[in-house]
């Protein structure tokens, strides 16, 4: 199923920062509206993918880790992100993270958990990266956009196709639990709608901070 991912990402990589994505560009609104204490941390980035994020983080990061398990993706990352605060590592976050233990101010990851069918791996690498009083950030596709059938998907543009991504179902108290079964807390929670004046709409996405004691 991983390789399902890898392979699909990869295909998109050419045209993702191309079209139109209210989710991405959602995402990352949200990520810049945050208070986490991205000066001159030491960041990981689960799913770094075209580095539309990673550019934001290394502007304020004394350094950032770039994770994703898509060479496409982060083929096209390297093209848009060239600092010296930045180290690109393919990786399945899924399995052993190449980061040593406790040396991370903050994790952050965006639009990446659908993929994952068991959190909990995740959660537990984060946790031993970070160090005591560390954040993570997530931010995700809110379980109520999943339940209008709402997931990743992308047009070939050599086929004309749809191309579908493996994707997994999460209520939102899945991530919470994921999260305080390895030890982390919880900071805060927010739901996030393309109008947030309209509450009769369903969110798009669902946000966590969490912190290690």
């Amino acid at each position: 199923m991983a390789d399902k991912v890898s392979s699909a990402y990869n295909q998109w990589s050419a045209t993702y920062d191309q079209v139109a994505n209210k989710t991405r560009d959602l995402s990352a609104k949200v990520l810049r509206s945050q208070s986490l204490p991205l000066n001159g941390a030491t960041v990981i980035e689960m799913g770094c993918g075209t580095g539309l994020n990673t550019a934001y983080l290394a502007v304020l990061a004394g350094h950032v880790t770039a994770l994703d398990f898509s060479e496409g993706m982060m083929a096209q990352a390297k093209t848009k992100v060239a600092s010296d605060r930045v180290i690109f590592k393919q990786c399945d976050i899924t399995q052993g993270w190449p980061v040593s233990d406790q040396t991370a101010d903050v994790v952050v990851g965006n639009l990446v958990l659908e993929h994952i069918a068991d959190l909990s791996p995740v959660f537990a690498h984060a946790f031993r990266a970070l160090k005591p009083g560390g954040q993570m950030f997530v931010c995700e596709l809110h379980s109520a956009k999943q339940m209008l059938g709402k997931k990743a998907v992308f047009t070939d543009t050599a086929t004309g196709q749809d191309v579908d991504f493996p994707a997994y179902f999460h209520d939102v108290s899945d991530y919470a639990n994921a999260a305080l079964s390895v030890g982390f807390q919880i900071v805060q929670m927010n739901e996030w709608r393309d109008d947030d004046s309209n509450k009769m709409e369903p969110p798009r996405l669902i946000t966590f901070r969490f912190v290690k004691p």
